[in-house]
């Protein structure tokens, strides 16, 4: 059985892996030759009725496909080890294809009504994987990710009611239309609402943190690739309602402060899978601000950059947790690259990369996309977020470093740390190589003139300047002689706030429930348990019982009282005849 179960996650892996390296060959045929493929297949032909499933093949969706189906197949390959001790990992496969098939619906898809099979798809699903260990967390995990979603879902129900105002739901035709109907800009807000749900922009950010209740492999996926991007992608192939409109301009205020609030989030975070989490906030901020800007190019090379390095990320994560038996907290680990060379040398990476390191994946996209926010026509305070949550990311991410990789370590004495598992290695190294050459890679291939961004000495070293401070703000704050020194950062009002995202959890969940509950508890003691229940039920109940008992002395004395009520008629008798005569 476990043999089969082996060979059906390496059958997945070949195959997976087979189609992402023949897409990203298309994909490059596509690009430069500027190739769009629009098919349609004509699912059923019924008298006048015809239904028609269109697809949308473009150099963006085949290379997305392409990053998609390598990540996939990696994790998949991953969890043959990570899941070994699973005896549903059969089950768990299937799941993670049926995720993936989804994905792919969504990102072939022009049409609205085949997005939403996709957008349904990974909700479902991702549903299923958040509740994978079936516990009370995971529950409360998963119903938080499924009802949050759920608006963004209502949000795309509406917009295809909209749409029937067009006689199609193949938005790509009336994209160049989108700024000049009022009925293509409340299609656009439904659709930018549905984006803000799926990539949990503010106020629907407390799901994305909440769904690491998940197997490590699923986050790797959901939190690189697929579910949280999928808002992205989506205002991607809408991005010319946002190009000077409010809608840009609110999206670039809403995705600045979730990149501000997830990178200082993250800073007071202990749990490892959440700050990888909320750092993964903070990039789909990133990208959303600067698409609401109007550089779409930009935030789709961000997206698949970050996909690389966050896979990587989250896998490393995995494997740190796997071997020292399922603890996250960071404090609790120290010291660890004496034990996990490989593992650590490969997270280090990860973390550079995320950073912008020079010339690592994260620098080609990070660094362009800060160079030309500079040159935008932005105001100060957007300039401000997208600067400072720069900083704060190099901050959490050497927080974390020092937490785990340095001092001693704080678990039990007696452990099994080590690099032994090549399965889960492969992976790891696979995605280390891509997060060191991709970023070059698809900066040379999407750019094909490479324009030169002239700033100011000051400016182009900005980036730079902000991210040592960051660096360095990280080592003070994670200083723990520092850190008990300084009883400001021991504050627990600031740390409850900024290390709770702001209270969105509890606002989402209490927040929403706390007053209906709160009123159904009123009505029910004032109504069902009130003065209703006392002169309704009760009362007709005391009175028949009364009543019934009143009826059964009757019944019990029958005899007395036959006796009593003959000799009070004969008395009465005796009586009237005395009065008679």
């Amino acid at each position: 059985m476990v043999n089969n179960l082996v060979n059906y996650c390496k059958n997945s892996f070949y195959i997976l892996i087979f189609i992402s390296i023949s897409l990203f060959f298309f994909s490059l045929k596509f690009l430069f030759n500027d190739l769009i493929y629009f098919i349609e297949w004509e699912v059923v032909s019924l008298h006048s009725m015809s239904i028609v499933m269109t697809f949308l093949f473009d150099w963006m969706s085949l290379m997305f496909m392409s990053f998609v189906l390598l990540i996939s197949s990696l994790v998949i390959f991953y969890s043959n080890q990570y899941m070994a001790e699973d005896f549903n990992v059969n089950r768990f496969i299937l799941l993670v294809l049926m995720f993936v098939l989804s994905m792919m619906m969504l990102i072939i898809s022009p049409n609205l009504i085949s997005i939403l099979l996709g957008w349904d798809g990974l909700g479902l699903v991702s549903y299923c994987l958040v509740i994978y260990f079936q516990n009370v967390k995971s529950y409360n995990a998963g119903m938080l990710t499924a009802l949050s979603n759920r608006i963004g879902d209502v949000a795309l129900l509406l917009a295809i009611a909209w749409m029937l105002n067009y006689g199609s739901w193949n938005y790509i035709f009336y994209l160049d239309m989108m700024n000049k109907s009022f009925e293509m800009m409340i299609i656009g807000f439904l659709v930018m609402l549905a984006a803000m749900t799926k990539s949990a922009q503010i106020p629907f950010s407390s799901w994305l943190p909440a769904a690491m209740a998940a197997p490590t492999p699923v986050s790797a996926l959901v939190h690189s690739s697929t579910l949280v991007t999928a808002g992205v992608y989506l205002l991607i192939r809408f991005n010319i309602l946002l190009v000077d409109s409010y809608m840009g301009q609110f999206l670039l205020l809403i995705s600045g402060l979730t990149m501000f609030m997830a990178g200082l989030g993250a800073n007071f975070e202990f749990d490892l899978k959440k700050i990888i989490a909320l750092s993964t906030l903070s990039q789909l901020g990133l990208m959303m601000s600067i698409l609401s800007i109007g550089f779409y190019k930009l935030a789709f090379f961000h997206l698949l950059t970050h996909a690389l390095f966050k896979a990587l990320l989250f896998m490393c994560a995995g494997v740190i947790i796997h071997n020292t038996k399922n603890a996250q907290d960071i404090r609790f680990m120290g010291s660890l690259s004496m034990s996990m060379p490989l593992t650590c040398s490969c997270f280090n990476i990860a973390n550079l990369a995320l950073c912008g390191m020079p010339f690592l994946a994260g620098f080609y996209s990070k660094d362009l996309i800060l160079e030309v926010v500079m040159l935008s026509y932005i105001n100060f305070f957007s300039f401000f977020l997208f600067f400072f949550s720069t900083g704060l990311t190099v901050c959490y991410s050497f927080r974390l470093v020092y937490y785990s990789m340095t001092g001693d370590f704080n678990m039990t004495s007696l452990n099994m740390l080590n690099d032994k598992g090549w399965t889960m290695s492969f992976s790891i190294f696979f995605l280390m190589v891509m997060a060191i050459i991709g970023g070059s890679m698809l900066n040379w291939l999407m750019f094909f003139n490479p324009d030169m961004i002239c700033l100011p000495f000051d400016m182009k070293m900005l980036t730079l300047i902000v991210c040592i401070l960051g660096g360095f703000s990280g080592y003070l704050m994670s200083n723990i002689s520092l850190f008990f020194y300084n009883k400001s950062l021991m504050n627990y009002g600031l740390s409850s706030f900024a290390g709770g995202m702001w209270f969105m959890p509890v606002i989402s969940t209490l927040g929403v429930i706390k007053f209906s509950m709160n009123l159904g508890l009123y009505s029910y003691k004032s109504f069902d348990q009130g003065w209703s229940e006392f002169f309704g039920g009760q009362m007709l109940y005391n009175q028949l019982k009364n009543y019934s008992l009143y009826i059964q002395e009757f019944q019990n004395n029958n005899l007395k009282i036959y006796l009593l009520s003959y000799l009070l008629w004969v008395i009465v008798l005796v009586l009237m005849s005395m009065f008679l005569i």
